[in-house]
């Protein structure tokens, strides 16, 4: 490549250009932090997974199929279902997609215009106050954990079929 007309030529080129005496080795992941084999699992730690932070476009946008009793916010029915699928995304190695959401709004009875009573009367317990995840982290974690393998191994359409008559087998409440 040609140099431009105003740069130094001769002698006085080397005073802006010089090679470092030594070349450094390769970065090395020698950090404490990093994870050396497969993520840790136990209660409460979480389901990692990549693009994670996806899931939250995703809840913004069924935000309008989502039906509050009483005084549920809709912070709190997005984060408490969120570790859900999150959990399912994680299942299999994946990203969140919009059926890992769907599949946790539905078995909670977020779709639906008249979830059952008793659904209605659980909800509160678990979700109030989910949505400040600064303060109730660990009460979100428990709503994740709470739903069986079984049901987050389920299709969208296997979770139609069994709300609401077992919704106390596909939530574990």
């Amino acid at each position: 490549m040609a140099a431009p007309k105003s740069a130094p030529a001769g002698e006085r080129a080397s005073v802006y250009y010089s090679s470092p005496d030594v070349v450094p080795d390769s970065w090395q992941p020698d950090r404490p932090g990093v994870v050396e084999g497969l993520q840790p699992v136990g209660r409460r730690m979480g389901a990692q997974g990549p693009d994670q932070g996806f899931a939250l476009t995703i809840a913004e946008r069924l935000a309008p199929r989502i039906r509050l009793q009483g005084r549920e916010r809709l912070d709190d029915a997005i984060r408490g279902c969120l570790g859900i699928a999150l959990r399912r995304a994680s299942l299999y190695s994946r990203a969140p997609v919009v059926h890992d959401l769907t599949i946790a709004f539905t078995i909670w009875g977020f779709f639906d215009e008249d979830p059952p009573d008793d659904l209605i009367a659980r909800r509160p317990q678990l979700f109030e106050g989910v949505g400040n995840v600064n303060h109730h982290y660990a009460e979100g974690r428990e709503i994740a954990d709470l739903v069986p393998e079984s049901t987050l191994r389920m299709t969208p359409d296997q979770v139609d079929a069994a709300y609401p008559a077992r919704w106390r087998e596909l939530t574990g409440a």
